[in-house]
């Protein structure tokens, strides 16, 4: 059964080793994460399935990571202290890979190391709990097959006798300034607004029709996974909480959690 969903940036300042100071400047957001880490505490789930825009991205297909453990490290930011091990599901796993593989491209990826779009999540929202965890990497694929797999996985998941939340990284808009890293890109500000409010309202029609060029213009790594997300809650029903939203360096960091009735 689905318990829980929502969407979760992963800027690499939130970890307290990497961020120092800086993670001054994204207080809302870590209030945020920490507010969907108590919800989680009380719903107590068996599993949370990730949907990461990161990691191993292929062009023409999606990605499960098969192992019986999940590390994670921090290393490439310089934080080689912050290290975290998560169980995993491996019946799940393989479910997902033989059901989904006979509908969109699936890839079962023999890793163990998390991608930060995973884990920088996790590392809030799974603080004082003991759940195992399923990584998935969005693809290169159409926002069609990205909601569908969604579509997919709700199937896996009700017909599961297991709590289950699911949770969608992605960051939106990296062009928000002149220092951003992607560059400033004007249109940037209005992109994460709208998406922001198309999400609120519920408008799944909407981010499809999205201008394919606007969207590379902004540089966003999150509506991909975002979208299977939204695969998966699309016909059930369920509320936006608009948690928090913030860029100080230039990059868009929604949090929103999507409360199901």
């Amino acid at each position: 059964m689905l318990i829980f969903s929502a969407v979760c940036p992963h800027s690499p300042i939130l970890i307290p080793n990497i961020g120092k100071e800086n993670l001054n400047n994204l207080s809302a957001t870590k209030q945020a994460l920490e507010k969907l880490n108590k919800k989680l505490i009380r719903l107590e789930p068996d599993v949370i399935i990730i949907i990461s825009p990161h990691g191993r991205i292929e062009e023409d297909s999606f990605g499960v990571l098969s192992s019986d453990k999940y590390l994670a490290d921090f290393n490439d930011f310089g934080d080689i202290a912050t290290k975290l091990t998560y169980k995993t599901d491996a019946d799940l796993i393989h479910l997902i890979y033989n059901q989904i593989k006979t509908e969109l491209p699936i890839k079962s990826i023999n890793n163990s190391k998390l991608d930060y779009g995973s884990s920088i999540p996790l590392y809030y929202l799974l603080k004082n709990l003991d759940t195992s965890v399923v990584s998935i990497n969005s693809s290169q694929l159409d926002y069609d097959a990205h909601i569908r797999l969604g579509e997919l996985l709700k199937n896996i998941i009700l017909d599961s006798n297991k709590k289950i939340a699911v949770v969608s990284s992605g960051d939106l808009s990296h062009c928000l300034s002149e220092t951003a890293p992607g560059g400033y890109c004007p249109q940037s500000k209005g992109f994460d607004q709208g998406l922001i409010e198309t999400l609120k309202n519920k408008k799944i029609d909407q981010i499809l029709k999205l201008d394919p060029d606007l969207i590379s213009d902004v540089e966003e790594c999150g509506l991909r996974s975002i979208l299977v997300l939204l695969g998966v809650i699309q016909k059930m029903n369920y509320e936006p909480e608009f948690l928090s939203y913030e860029s100080p360096f230039g990059v868009g960091h929604l949090v929103m959690n999507f409360k199901l009735l």
